[in-house]
């Protein structure tokens, strides 16, 4: 079974083919999809959206891109959101500085509030970093030491591009990483030893459709169903089957976000 770790199929470029997006999704063995959401709006729609299909999950949260938009009782009606039991996480959090679409101070301000959020509701986090990785590092690692428990279900680091001494400095902290599409490109560079030498037990898989399509759909609108290919692709530079590589992401999802899944 393949777990779809992160997506954003709420969006308007789904609105047209939703339902065959999901069907083609499970025919290729994807049992399950987390749904992520950017801002307060998209995380209601995601969490409506899950109520329709019984192998959706959500997160819910404001992405850095959107964090100036957070504004007084946001934090509040997030929080409402996740008396749902089909919300497994706050996300998408963290910090864009390749964007920066909001404001630097903005966006670290609203980081830090999700992730204590995150601590009062028992929940692991969904982080963007794009171009962050030291500034998040260190408030990860400062949110780690101020609150010590449970440290095998922080959260996972989403679409990952760092380099492998990266990815072992969050693993320590007790993140997982997660490879999308990006894995796939003949660009990937630093991601191949990423997905050679990561932990099979701190990896997770997805796509981030509608976006970075895997290389033999790229230029293309993503979607769940692709997800096999950046499987294979791990699987490859693993030298191993792909089965294994597949069993062991959803394995990991599972045990992250504590989803009903069998």
């Amino acid at each position: 079974m393949l777990i779809d770790s992160h997506a954003h199929i709420d969006l308007p470029e789904f609105n047209k083919d939703r339902d065959q997006v999901l069907e083609r999704a499970r025919r290729r063995g994807v049992g399950a999809v987390i749904n992520v959401g950017l801002d307060a709006e998209s995380s209601r729609q995601s969490l409506a959206m899950a109520k329709k299909y019984d192998d959706i999950f959500v997160a819910v949260g404001f992405h850095p891109h959107e964090a100036a938009k957070m504004k007084e009782g946001d934090l509040e009606s997030l929080a409402e959101l996740t008396k749902d039991s089909r919300v497994v996480a706050i996300g998408e959090i963290g910090l864009d500085f390749y964007r920066n679409l909001s404001p630097r101070e903005s966006q670290l301000e609203v980081f830090k509030k999700q992730l204590d959020l995150a601590v009062e509701l028992k929940l692991p986090v969904v982080v963007h970093c794009r171009q962050a990785h030291e500034e998040v590092y260190d408030i990860l690692s400062a949110w780690v030491k101020a609150n010590p428990a449970d440290n095998d279900r922080r959260g996972v680091i989403h679409c990952f591009s760092g380099d492998i001494g990266m990815a072992r400095r969050y693993i320590e902290l007790g993140f997982y990483i997660s490879l999308a599409g990006s894995v796939t490109y003949p660009s990937a560079g630093e991601l191949v030893e990423v997905a050679r030498e990561l932990p099979l037990d701190r990896l997770l898989l997805e796509t981030d459709a509608p976006f970075l399509a895997p290389q033999a759909h790229r230029g293309k609108r993503n979607e769940p169903a692709y997800m096999v290919h950046t499987a294979e692709k791990v699987a490859e530079i693993r030298q191993m089957p792909v089965e294994t590589v597949a069993e062991a992401a959803a394995r990991n999802t599972i045990g992250l976000f504590r989803l009903p899944v069998s």
